[in-house]
């Protein structure tokens, strides 16, 4: 290959498009419905189609392609199956606005009108996160990507709903539910954002039926009094136990209440006694059924108070709270208002606080299917966390659910397969007709039917994802030979929400768990550390970073800084610049590859590295082989266990250390033209080899830029073509432990110790590179001073040496004027004679040392200044110690350097 051909500059952006385009339309990612070898299948947590990339995305995907692409190089038949998630609140907020905007309503233009415009917003713009997660790299079969609400997954979910209603395990009820005033519909606790708020405790009087006192009741909310139906006392409150059983006249609204017993109340939080409102809240819900309190809703839909509201009928609940809590001051039963900062449910789409309603509602009784998925956990550890503790989490929640509100009153989403009579008989069915045949065998006539206009909840539907994406109902071929799925990979956030709700559909659906592994990850913080938010507005954009650094740096930089499995990740970042100094240095790694690959490509004389090694290996050769075995069994054993950063930083330090601060330096003089012919070749087949090697170990973290290097290491043009395969489908590095020579590594280590420390000794006697030294390496050790003469050559070259002598003692005048150091148990003299003028020297170093001392005695003036560090921002004072602590260093460094001098 002539150097003409190596560009000499990557061009991260070019290369990335290029590669991406042709992988994808060559079929490269796409997986066999049929196939002999083992499957491997991940499903995409499908991102809201309303989304755009934000780094958590990036993260993930990046997580699950190092998996995919690991796989598919491993020989499995793989499937990335990709989509989205139709998002039934963020498309209808939209909607909503673009509508309210052309001044009309929803009910104006018609449930169908709607329907219309929400496919024609998903046809024109619903495809921009998938355009995004391209640009990650992503090695997705985009051939079946899917939605939540194609074809294939509405017959899916409409046919889980019926068999679920016929099994007695969907049913329809009032209940309290969360309740978005703003978008009149029920909201999921996913839906609902929890917002610290600067409120009021307000304390009422309740006065005694009898007349004879009252009792002190304290709220956050005063206008659900209006639904008091008890005021309740711990049981064994010894202040109350009296007045159990007795009533209190509620004020305002003038009803008789019972006081109640229930060991639920907190006899610490206020006056001990507490007002109940079954209908408005969810644990007084929870004490009026065992208490057989009735239900009184004081609310409209919208949030104003509704008819048993009295006078404050009609009113807004906010407007209603100020009423009456002034109508009760009029009364005098007011007895104090305290501030409370206290925490309050807001819906994330109506940015309104929510209230338990009293609503009718479809629910899915949760009991039987998380009793199927407990056993499977407990009894097969199936699915098996990854880290296990969130095994204990997710088992948790199994054991507290509680029934799920299925029912949204949106639009946009699937419609509930349920028609209802004139006389409210409900016909659960497939169909509308099927619906009609039903009420004409009950009725004997066809009558007309209303079908529910409440739609499901969107966790129900991608409850269904792992196996309704792969064809279910239908046994599939795809659904054969993929399910159960192999990985999840997602976010802890979400596993109540998603992944418990995945494995009890799955569970009673197919009777196996989706997957078997759940790999749950962490967040990726700001520069502050800081979680990245909506309401924060500090999140980092990938797509700044990818436009500026490349993907491929993106993707390497985010998975390197994983110091475990699940754990959070920070990302340095300027805002001002839109710069990110971990993304740079990654970019670094790529072009150091770019430029290592191409220096050894300059020197490979047109080798083939399809051909084997050599027998003849010298002691560098030998080292570098067993160095690169050993790295190839490290990351497999690392990304087998899901430890993707620690995978990442050994190929780091193999790469940048090993091959190319060491072997590459270590053999350029063997690459000479009046080299030995033999072990010239031998030192191209090794570089050959194990450059191959380096690039496919890396290529599932860094897939473009090992790419295109190793269609010009093999084919010499880096210009895809159908006749040549890809780099993406070839084998990843199989483990052979017979190169690996644990002994020879140790020795090689203390080799290249030697190397350094002379290095590190011309350095602090200034030495000129040009200049070459004389040098005493002294062992007691019979074995170190053979390996050191085995490497002899290497020190030569390495460490500018002239004339070197391995010996067992040295003579004590061969100390005057030199300099010396340690590795190990190796003493490496070197000799300062015709080098350097030692007194210039010492006089040279006690300038910088008096310069550094003034340096460090004005820091610490400045920050033992109580003023300074008041008025001073908190990083300028961080830096300012930080700088200290690093001038004491040196300060030690120097003292170090001239005391070694000034004893000669």
């Amino acid at each position: 290959m002539s150097t003409t051909e190596l560009p000499k500059q990557y061009n991260p952006l070019e290369s990335e498009a290029k590669w991406q385009k042709y992988w994808e339309e060559s079929g490269v990612f796409v997986a066999a419905s049929q196939s002999d070898k083992e499957p491997y299948c991940i499903m995409i947590p499908p991102p809201n189609v309303t989304g755009s990339l934000h780094m958590g995305h990036a993260f993930q995907e990046v997580l699950i392609d190092i998996l995919i692409r690991y796989h598919r190089m491993r020989g499995f038949n793989t499937l990335w199956l990709p989509g989205t998630d139709h998002a039934s609140i963020a498309v209808q907020t939209i909607l909503d606005k673009q509508i309210k905007a052309e001044g009309k309503t929803n009910q104006e233009i018609g449930r169908e009108k709607f329907l219309e415009r929400a496919w024609e917003w998903k046809a024109q713009s619903g495809g921009t996160i998938v355009s995004q997660l391209r640009r990650l790299g992503v090695s997705a079969d985009w051939t079946r990507e899917r939605f939540t609400m194609d074809e294939g997954l509405s017959h899916a979910v409409i046919e889980s709903f019926v068999k679920l209603y016929e099994a007695g395990l969907i049913y329809r009820g009032e209940y309290l539910v969360n309740w978005c005033p703003a978008s009149q519909s029920a909201v999921s606790d996913l839906e609902v954002d929890n917002k610290e708020v600067n409120g009021h405790l307000w304390h009422f009087r309740y006065p005694l039926a009898d007349g004879s006192g009252h009792l002190v009741v304290a709220t956050t909310r005063p206008e659900t009094m209006l639904g008091d139906t008890a005021v309740a006392v711990n049981p064994e409150d010894d202040r109350y136990k009296s007045l159990i059983g007795k009533t209190i006249m509620l004020p305002i609204v003038n009803r008789e209440i019972p006081i109640i017993a229930d060991a639920y109340v907190d006899r610490e939080f206020g006056s001990g006694c507490v007002k109940i409102t079954p209908a408005h809240d969810p644990n007084d819900f929870e004490m009026g059924k065992r208490h057989d309190l009735p239900l009184v809703n004081i609310l409209n839909k919208d949030g104003s108070i509704n008819e048993n509201g009295g006078e404050f009928q009609g009113q807004d609940r906010f407007v209603a709270r100020k009423n009456i809590v002034a109508k009760l001051d009029g009364l005098g039963l007011v007895e104090k208002i305290e501030d409370y900062t206290h925490t309050v449910p807001h819906s994330e789409r109506g940015k309104v606080p929510v209230e338990p309603l009293l609503s009718i509602q479809w629910f899915v009784k949760i009991k039987p299917l998380a009793d199927f998925a407990l056993e499977q956990f407990d009894r097969q550890n199936s699915p098996t966390f990854v880290p296990d503790r969130w095994g204990k989490v997710y088992r948790d929640w199994l054991v507290r659910l509680k029934d799920w509100c299925i029912s949204r009153q949106l639009w946009w989403g699937h419609q509930i397969p349920a028609w209802y009579a004139p006389d409210g008989t409900i016909f659960v069915a497939r169909n509308e007709a099927e619906a009609c045949a039903q009420a004409k065998e009950k009725f004997g006539a066809d009558i007309t039917l209303e079908q529910d206009p409440d739609v499901l909840d969107t966790w129900f539907s991608s409850g269904l994802w792992p196996f309704s994406t792969l064809g279910w109902p239908e046994q599939t071929q795809d659904f054969q030979t993929f399910y159960p799925t192999s990985v999840l990979v997602t976010g802890f956030d979400i596993i109540f929400f998603w992944v418990a709700r995945m494995t009890m559909m799955a569970g009673y659906f197919t009777g196996k768990m989706p997957f078997h592994t759940v790999y749950i990850h962490g967040l990726v913080r700001d520069e502050n550390n800081q979680k990245m938010s909506k309401t924060k507005n500090n999140g980092i954009d990938p797509l700044i970073l990818i436009d500026k650094y490349g993907v491929d740096a993106l993707r390497y930089s985010l998975v390197k800084e994983v110091t475990g499995a699940g754990q959070d990740i920070r990302l340095d970042y300027n805002r001002k610049t839109d710069e990110s100094t971990t993304v740079e240095t990654a970019r670094n790694f790529a072009n150091k590859l770019w430029n290592a690959s191409r220096f050894v490509m300059m020197n490979l004389s047109g080798l083939n590295t399809a051909e084997g090694i050599q027998e003849n290996l010298e002691l560098a050769d030998r080292w570098i082989l067993s160095r690169y075995h050993q790295t190839v069994l490290q990351v497999r054993e690392q990304l087998d266990a899901y430890s993707m950063g620690e995978a990442t930083r050994s190929l780091y330090e193999f790469f940048w250390g090993d091959f190319c601060d060491w072997y590459i330096e270590l053999v350029k003089s063997r690459l000479q033209e009046d080299a030995d012919p033999t072990s010239r070749a031998t030192v191209q087949q090794t570089l050959a080899f194990v450059l191959d090697g380096i690039l496919r170990l890396l290529h599932p973290f860094m897939p473009h830029v090992t790419e295109e290097i190793w269609q010009l290491l093999t084919y010499g043009t880096s210009e895809p073509s159908s006749d040549r395969p890809v780099l993406a489908i070839q084998l990843y590095p199989e483990v052979d432990t017979a190169p690996i020579d644990a002994e020879l590594e140790e020795q090689f280590q203390l080799l290249i110790g030697t190397i350094r420390t002379i290095r590190n000794l011309r350095a602090e006697a200034e030495i000129k590179p040009s200049v070459k030294v004389k040098v005493i390496l002294q062992s007691d050790s019979d074995r170190e001073r053979a390996l050191l003469e085995a490497g002899k050559s290497y020190i030569f070259d390495l460490a500018k040496v002239e004339d070197l002598a391995i010996v067992a003692s040295v003579d004590a005048s061969a100390t005057e004027e030199a300099i010396a150091g340690v590795v190990g148990t190796v003493q490496a003299i070197v000799s300062l004679v015709g080098v350097v003028d030692i007194g210039q020297l010492v006089a040279k170093l006690e300038r910088a040392l008096k310069k550094l001392e003034n340096a460090i005695a004005s820091s610490q003036g400045r920050l033992n200044n109580e003023g300074y560090i008041k008025k001073a921002p908190p990083e300028v004072v961080a830096t300012a110690r930080a700088e200290l602590e690093e001038s004491l260093k040196q300060q030690e460094i120097l003292k170090a350097r001239l005391e070694q001098l000034q004893s000669k």
